[in-house]
């Protein structure tokens, strides 16, 4: 299971790059460099999934992981607000997300 958390991260890092205003979107108005913020996020979302999948390191990328997924929780609760902002996708779906983030959060502590 931990190759598959991994992959999602890693996954998730590079959809930073490929659609990077989807997620310039969802964040709150008031965060500056958001271009910025974007590449950092999916940079180290690849380097922390990354992280996890060797013994060296697996600790400082569980730990790394947790970190990022508290830091963009403000993104996720604007979107669920703001469901205008992803058109043609149920705002309802952004609601289900908030709680998945705990989750995640659960299953990243369980590699620390």
């Amino acid at each position: 299971m931990k190759i598959v958390f991994a992959l999602i991260f890693i996954a998730a890092g590079i959809g930073h790059f490929l659609n990077p205003s989807l997620f310039i979107k969802i964040m709150p108005a008031p965060v500056p460099y958001k271009p910025e913020l974007v590449a950092i996020s999916g940079i180290l979302e690849i380097i922390f999934g990354t992280m996890l999948l060797s013994p060296l390191t697996s600790s400082l990328g569980a730990w790394g992981l947790m970190a990022l997924l508290l830091a963009v929780f403000p993104a996720n609760i604007n979107l669920a607000l703001n469901p205008g902002l992803t058109p043609g996708f149920p705002g309802w779906l952004h609601w289900l997300r908030l709680p998945l983030q705990p989750v995640l959060i659960w299953w990243a502590y369980q590699y620390r």
